[in-house]
């Protein structure tokens, strides 16, 4: 295509969720709760690591304030819009809110998986080697591995927004969701996709799946050290890796769907898209907190603590 004929995009046209007006109604209700529970959920378990110097200290705890953090961003990233696009007819995004969706979802997505790495190896030195846990992970080497995580989540981000944001974009400027996502804004580009989906696949997908065989192989790893030293090791193992391996089916499966096959001829699921956006930063704090010990005794103590001061 000449580029004389490409006519300048300033906005996008989201889908939304569905078109039905009746369901718009009920999902701005049911999404609108599901959003306050998420942040203050989330925001519950900062101010609760914070607030207790024995959790500031440990270091599973202190990677699941982080990772609460790091929730309450990947549920505002697009929910707040999508809840307000519910009561409009027209669902437009500007082009520079579109990259920044963009850019905050690669960025705080792709922290947060490697922060996940970081809590399965976590679990492995409190379960393999239990005498050297506080040693090994130390409060300099959580934090270290923490900021690790924010930086490979910023670079993984730029390189994706970089070359997004100079693509030549033409008249089509519908985004078939409702937020704007690498594999369907680069769609609308006008170039060749196939080139486009190769360099998508070897940072987006490649983070992906390097992240989750790493997260299995900890696991692996855990549970075969384990039965090797106990008989009844397996199933305390399990018990204790559960919640993360919940975690890692629910966010990884439909990232992994959506990045490491971007040239599939059907449109990205967007019940996916909710999952791994909405669902899971909802899920985190709840299903971490219910099977942590130390984390419920303090939230009661700090229930307890402002209900006296009132």
């Amino acid at each position: 295509m000449d580029p004389q004929n490409y006519s300048l995009v300033s906005e996008f046209v989201l889908h939304g969720l569905c078109t039905s007006q009746h369901l718009q109604k009920f999902f701005f209700v049911f999404f609108s709760e599901i959003y306050v529970v998420t942040v203050l959920g989330n925001l519950i378990v900062v101010v609760t690591v914070i607030s207790d110097p024995h959790l500031h200290s440990s270091p599973m705890c202190f990677l699941l304030g982080n990772l609460s953090f790091l929730d309450i961003w990947l549920a505002s990233f697009a929910t707040p819009k999508m809840i307000r696009d519910f009561l409009s007819d027209q669902k437009l995004i500007s082009f520079g809110g579109c990259m920044a969706q963009i850019f905050f979802l690669h960025f705080v997505g792709g922290a947060e998986m490697v922060l996940l790495v970081t809590m399965a190896y976590d679990r492995y030195v409190a379960i393999c080697k239990p005498l050297h846990y506080m040693t090994v992970m130390s409060r300099r080497t959580c934090v270290g591995l923490v900021l690790v995580s924010w930086v490979i989540g910023f670079v993984h981000s730029i390189s994706q927004v970089a070359f997004t944001v100079n693509l030549p974009y033409c008249g089509p400027n519908e985004v078939e969701s409702f937020f704007c996502d690498l594999p369907l804004v680069i769609k609308l580009a006008c170039l060749d996709t196939y080139v486009l989906g190769i360099l998508m696949i070897s940072d987006s997908g490649l983070l992906s799946m390097s992240c989750f065989l790493l997260l299995l192989i900890s696991y692996t790893v855990i549970l075969i050290s384990v039965r090797q030293r106990a008989a009844g090791g397996v199933s305390k193992a399990l018990s204790t890796c559960s919640a993360h391996i919940m975690v890692v089916t629910l966010f990884f499966g439909p990232c992994i769907f959506i990045y490491v096959w971007p040239f599939s001829r059907f449109s990205v699921d967007k019940l996916l898209s909710v999952f791994y956006t909405i669902f899971t930063p909802l899920l985190n704090p709840l299903i971490y907190t219910l099977r942590n010990k130390e984390m419920k005794t303090s939230m009661k103590k700090l229930r307890n603590r402002h209900v006296t001061f009132h």
